[in-house]
C-alpha cells in the first residue's frame, strides 16, 4: 500500500448503492442509502479456484465461460467485428465467434507476443500494441537484443479480410512502443484513419531507433527548458499520431508528435503534473509524461485522455493535430488509467489504476475513493468533478482489484456502464445523475488462490450487440446476459439490444442512436414509471394504447390505425416534451 494510504477501517455500504461525493475533499457517502446495511454482500467470502471458484451474481447471468488455451498466457483487451470478438493476450490474440452469445466458439488463434497486446479493428484492419519483449517484426517468440534488426516496439497492422488468417501488413516503430492505442476517424476524411499511440515504456536508444531521446529525465517544467527558455523536445511528453491510408495501409507512418502536456506560458512540454505526493493522507500520483489510454469520440470532436497524472479533454476536430482543452488532477488518484464518455458527450468517467492492476485495492482498509472512478461533467469545455464510484464489495488480500476497462450499455435515456475490476469481477452502474452513481448489477468469482495473490480477474468487460463479454486474465473468455430487475426493466434491456454495431473498440467511442421501436417506447415508459412522472390511470392507458398499436402493427390493419393508437398514448401520457412523448411521436411517424 502507498505510504500515504490511511490504514483505518472504513464503513462500506452493503447494498446495491454506489459511492458518490458532494465535492472533492468531502467525506464519502453511500448514494441512495442513509444508513449502513450490515447484511453481507454475496461477493464476499467466495471460495477460491481456477475454474471452480465460487460465483455471485445480481441482475446478470453468466452464459458461457471459455477456458484459455495453450500457449496463450495473460488475457488483455477486447475488440469486436461482425460476429467475432478479438481477445488480446500477451502472446498474441484469439478470435471467438460470438454469433451465439450463449456458446461462443474459438475459431482462430495468432501467436505474436510483445506485451499486453491491446487490439482494435477498423474494417478489414486489425491494430495491435507492442511494448516489450519478445516483440519482433516477424512475430517470433524468441527474445532478441533491443539492438537486433528484428526488435519491434510500436503498432502492428494486420489484414483480417480473412479473419481466421490474419496477415501482418506493416509494423510502425515508435520510441516508447505502444502500451495502448486509439483508432480515430476524421468525419471529413474517408481516405485515412488515424491511430493515437500511448507509449509508457522507457525511451529506446537512438542507436536502436533514430531520433529517440529520453533526455532530460526529470519531470519538472523547468528541466525541459534550455538556458534561453526554449523548450527541449524529447521522446517523452507526447502522443504519436499514425496516419493509415486505407487504400495502402502498409504505408502507415507517424505524421505528428502531439505535445498535449505543454505549458501554455513557457512552452515546456512537461507542463502538467510532475509526479509526487498531494500531502498527508492523500495519494502519490504518477508524473504525466504520456497517456495510458485515450478515448476518442469523433462525432463530438472530443477525446478524453487518462494520462498518468492527469485527466485531459482534447479537441480532435483535426485528428492529426489534437489540442488540449482542459486538464485536471485529483489528490486521491494514483494513476489516471482510462476514460469513457457518456453518450451525450456531457460527462467523462476516468479510472484510477492504483497499484497497477496487480495489487489488492478493494479490501476493507482501502478507501472507497482510491482506485475508483471519478465522474466529471463537461461544462463549457471544462471538466467539473461530480463524484466517485467504486465497486462496493470487500475483496481479499488474495485478489488484485481496482478500477479498469469498461463501456457504455446503450439503454435509451440513461448513462449506464459495465466495468471490469480485475478479481473484483464486473460492476454495472448508472451514472445518469453524475453526482450519485448507483450499482445496478454485478458478477464476481472467488480468488484464483486461497493462500496467495495470483493475478487474475477481468481485464475488460464490454457491451456488444446485446450482451456483455469479458476477457478474464487467467481463466478465459466469458459471455453474460443482463436480467430484468427493479433497476433495469426487460424493455430497457430489449431496447439496448436493438442497437447493433458492425465493429466496436472501447477507445473509439460511437454515438448510439435508437431507431423508433416499441421496445424503445416501452423503455421510456418504464423509466417514467420508475421516476414517478407517469403512474395510475395515465400509465395504464398509455400501456394499453401501445399494446394495441403493436397488435395492430402485426396484422393487416391500416397504418393510420396504428398511428392513432400511438398518438392517443402520447396525449394521455400528460407529459408534453418528455422522452416518452418524443419516443411515441417518433414511432408513430414510421406508420404515417
Amino acid at each position: 500500500m502507498n505510504a500515504h494510504s490511511p490504514h483505518t477501517s472504513r464503513w462500506r455500504a452493503r447494498t446495491l448503492a454506489a459511492v458518490g461525493a458532494l465535492a472533492l475533499g468531502l467525506s464519502m457517502m453511500a448514494a441512495g442509502a442513509a444508513s449502513a446495511d450490515t447484511e453481507s454482500d454475496p461477493r464476499e467470502g467466495l471460495s477460491a479456484g481456477l475454474h471452480d471458484a465460487g460465483q455471485a451474481a445480481s441482475n446478470i447471468a453468466l452464459l458461457s465461460a471459455q477456458q484459455k488455451t495453450s500457449p496463450f498466457t495473460i488475457n488483455s483487451d477486447l475488440a469486436f467485428t461482425g460476429d467475432y470478438a478479438v481477445a488480446g493476450n500477451y502472446y498474441g490474440f484469439q478470435i471467438y465467434d460470438v454469433s451465439d452469445p450463449a456458446a461462443p466458439e474459438l475459431t482462430g488463434t495468432f501467436v505474436c507476443p510483445g506485451g499486453q497486446g491491446d487490439v482494435s479493428v477498423y474494417g478489414d484492419l486489425l491494430f495491435m500494441s507492442v511494448e516489450s519483449s519478445p516483440g519482433r517484426l516477424d512475430c517470433g517468440t524468441q527474445t532478441t537484443p533491443t539492438t537486433d534488426p528484428q526488435s519491434f516496439r510500436g503498432v502492428r497492422v494486420f489484414d483480417i479480410s480473412d479473419i481466421t488468417n490474419p496477415v501482418q501488413l506493416t509494423a510502425v516503430q515508435t520510441c516508447r512502443g505502444s502500451h495502448t492505442h486509439t483508432i480515430v476517424e476524421d468525419p471529413d476524411d474517408t481516405e485515412n484513419v488515424y491511430v493515437y499511440v500511448s507509449g509508457t515504456a522507457g525511451v529506446r536508444s537512438s542507436a536502436v531507433l533514430a531520433g529517440c531521446t529520453g533526455q532530460p529525465t526529470s519531470n519538472t517544467l523547468e528541466a525541459h527548458l534550455d538556458a534561453n527558455g526554449d523548450p527541449i523536445l524529447s521522446s517523452r511528453f507526447l502522443v504519436e499520431v499514425i496516419k493509415v491510408p486505407l487504400a495502402a495501409p502498409e504505408t502507415a507512418a507517424v505524421v505528428n508528435e502531439a505535445r498535449l502536456f505543454t505549458d501554455a506560458a513557457t512552452g515546456s512540454p512537461a507542463g502538467l503534473w510532475p509526479g509526487g505526493s498531494h500531502g498527508a493522507g492523500l495519494q502519490t500520483t504518477s508524473a504525466t509524461d504520456a497517456c495510458h489510454d485515450i478515448t476518442a469520440y469523433p462525432e463530438i470532436g472530443l477525446a478524453a485522455g487518462a494520462c498518468e497524472g492527469n485527466g485531459i479533454l482534447i479537441d480532435i476536430s483535426d485528428p492529426v493535430n489534437p489540442v488540449r482543452l482542459d486538464a485536471v488532477t485529483d489528490p486521491r488518484f494514483a494513476y489516471w488509467h482510462s476514460a469513457t464518455f457518456n453518450n451525450d458527450g456531457t460527462k467523462v468517467v476516468f479510472t484510477d489504476e492504483w497499484g497497477g492492476g496487480s495489487s489488492p485495492r478493494c479490501r476493507d482498509i482501502d478507501p472507497l475513493n482510491w482506485g475508483a472512478n471519478a465522474i466529471f461533467d463537461i461544462v463549457d469545455g471544462k471538466l467539473e468533478f461530480r463524484s466517485y464510484y467504486k465497486m462496493p464489495a470487500v475483496q481479499t488480500a488474495q485478489e488484485n482489484c481496482v478500477a479498469h476497462n469498461g463501456s457504455l450499455i446503450p439503454v435509451p435515456g440513461r448513462d449506464i456502464m459495465v466495468q471490469a475490476w480485475y478479481q473484483g469481477g464486473l460492476s454495472i452502474f448508472d451514472f445518469t445523475d453524475s453526482a450519485n452513481p448507483v450499482e445496478i448489477a454485478y458478477f464476481d468469482r472467488g480468488p484464483m488462490s486461497a493462500t496467495s495473490l495470483v493475478t487474475g480477474g477481468y481485464w475488460s468487460t464490454y457491451w456488444y450487440n446485446g450482451n456483455v463479454f469479458g476477457n478474464e486474465i487467467g481463466r478465459g473468455f466469458d459471455s453474460l446476459g443482463l436480467q430484468p430487475s427493479e433497476y433495469l426493466s426487460e424493455n430497457e434491456i430489449a431496447a439496448a439490444g436493438e442497437y447493433r454495431l458492425d465493429e466496436f473498440n472501447a477507445q473509439a467511442q460511437p454515438r448510439y442512436t435508437h431507431a423508433p421501436s416499441f421496445a424503445v417506447v416501452r423503455a421510456y415508459i418504464d423509466q417514467a414509471e420508475r421516476d414517478g412522472s407517469l403512474s395510475g390511470a395515465a400509465l395504464t392507458e398509455v400501456r394499453k394504447h401501445v399494446d394495441q398499436a403493436e397488435k395492430l402493427s402485426d396484422g393487416p390493419s391500416n397504418p393510420r390505425s396504428v398511428k392513432a393508437q400511438l398518438d392517443n398514448a402520447a396525449r394521455k401520457s400528460g407529459l408534453p416534451g418528455s422522452e416518452v412523448q418524443l419516443a411515441l411521436t417518433a414511432l408513430a411517424g414510421t406508420f404515417s
